[in-house]
């Protein structure tokens, strides 16, 4: 089974000259047998080279809710994250923070001081539980790091560092916590799915709920879940991509046909996701999301006050520590990479001219699944773009193909006007409220109008009109013989 089949355009593909060649990526079953499974949850990854873990009913997302507790050998993980968010801990940046809120989060990191390392050689046979203890663990070391004050170094304890550092390593992932441990690997649902002839039901997109979150809040939950059901309704979109490229290598007139239709649909369903991503204001208030919860996400290079981040107890000391953004999702990427946008350097930008390509940064916090499925999707020798690089390109064609360009203009456009509700429009009103209120604020004003960077360390407005721009330069206006 290809990780894009099940077609529900129930195609036939002719086998000859113009079939897929044998090791093609899409030909390359997706092997769901357990590894190391724990306790009866059915571990649907493998650590297979071919093995790009995209599920035919939810894509990017795991077929069943991510395991929400490890075995009892790691109890005091699970036990010391629950601490923390039932004590409702407070971030050290609140203004008005009492001092009952600094001495309930100062004997809770004391608790975590205190812990043991635990051993991870056991989490290694099961991609679940390395999920699990990445998601537990990376969520202890921000709630520890953002309740500590501003003028205190950032040192991570050994039972933290170590462990996570550890498991991080065996997922090929930074230790921070990312898109994957808010969103793809924080979910279940919340009222038993149906039966159909093929097993159970994918998770229909009002029936999801959130696992662990830093707040506690409906805020907090809607703004995950808006992009859980992002990757839910783009499982068709994936599926698009999966029957063009079948097509692409049949290359008749019929096929250009499908093609076709396969584009129009697929803008279609990228409205979709834009219309979930502005739904999110149904559910998160925009204040509460910028002081509440947006704080908890930061990495390092957002760190207010600049101070290093380090992991005690580790030889070599990790860099890349950005916190989660939604361009760690492999779902906009693979639709760059299928339509040819990142060929038309869509994705460059970034602080400074030596860093890298921002969009391909954002790969590096992907599960390592993902990442290779976008390289894979990234080699197919014959992708959409270049049948319109014809002298003549079919007309219809060609306005299919804009068309779904277009969309996903469209959606950046949408998601420049969600970054400007909830954090362009916070920043300003923070800044001008501290002006009135306190005249010694100067310098850390200076510092915060310097650069409005996302939690993934990147300067925000520039980068997404920038994306945005490049997408719409990827339009290609017909030729005078393509409008006959």
């Amino acid at each position: 089974m290809s990780p894009l089949s099940t077609s529900p355009f129930e195609m036939s593909t002719p086998q000859a000259a113009h079939s897929l060649p044998p090791d093609h990526f899409l030909l390359q079953p997706r092997q769901d047998y357990l590894v190391g499974a724990y306790e009866g949850h059915v571990d649907t990854s493998t650590l297979a080279a071919h093995d790009f873990d995209v599920d035919t009913r939810t894509g990017f997302m795991p077929p069943d809710p991510p395991l929400s507790r490890l075995p009892e050998q790691w109890d005091l993980w699970e036990t010391t994250l629950d601490a923390a968010m039932q004590a409702k801990l407070q971030l050290a940046t609140k203004p008005g923070l009492t001092t009952e809120d600094e001495q309930t989060s100062e004997s809770w990191r004391d608790h975590v001081k205190r812990l043991p390392v635990l051993p991870t050689f056991e989490l290694v046979r099961s991609e679940l539980l390395l999920r699990r203890a990445h998601h537990v663990l990376s969520f202890i070391m921000h709630f520890y790091i953002h309740t500590l004050s501003l003028s205190s170094p950032v040192h991570i304890p050994e039972p933290i560092s170590v462990p996570l550092v550890a498991v991080s390593n065996h997922l090929q992932l930074p230790p921070v916590v990312t898109y994957s441990d808010n969103v793809l690997y924080n979910w279940d649902i919340i009222r038993p799915r149906d039966q159909n002839e093929l097993g159970v039901e994918p998770p229909a997109l009002d029936n999801l709920r959130s696992q662990d979150m830093f707040t506690g809040t409906i805020d907090e939950q809607e703004f995950y879940l808006a992009s859980a059901r992002i990757e839910l309704r783009g499982v068709e979109a994936l599926e698009l991509m999966r029957a063009t490229m079948d097509e692409m290598f049949v290359g008749d007139e019929i096929a250009t046909s499908r093609i076709t239709g396969y584009l129009h649909k697929l803008a279609s369903i990228v409205g979709d996701l834009k219309d979930i991503l502005l739904d999110v204001r149904k559910g998160c208030d925009p204040r509460a999301f910028y002081h509440t919860i947006r704080p908890w996400f930061r990495g390092a290079d957002s760190d207010p006050a600049h101070r290093k981040w380090v992991f005690e107890g580790v030889e070599e000391q990790p860099t890349d520590l950005s916190g989660p953004s939604a361009g760690q999702s492999a779902l906009i990427h693979a639709l760059d990479v299928f339509l040819g946008l990142d060929n038309c350097n869509v994705v460059e930008g970034g602080v400074t001219p030596d860093q890298r390509t921002l969009l391909r940064r954002m790969q590096i916090y992907m599960p390592r699944h993902h990442r290779n499925f976008l390289r894979h999707l990234s080699t197919n020798p014959r992708p959409v773009r270049s049948l319109l690089a014809r002298e003549t390109p079919d007309a219809e064609l060609l306005d299919a193909y804009n068309s779904a360009v277009l969309s996903v203009k469209e959606f950046r456009d949408a998601h420049i006007k969600i970054v400007a509700i909830y954090i362009i429009g916070p920043a300003a009103r923070e800044r001008k409220e501290r002006e009135a209120v306190d005249v010694q604020a100067e310098d850390a004003l200076k510092d915060e109008k310097r650069v409005l960077k996302g939690t993934g360390g990147t300067d925000l407005v520039r980068f997404l009109k920038g994306v945005r721009d490049k997408t719409a330069e990827a339009v290609i206006e017909p030729t005078l013989e393509s409008t006959r």
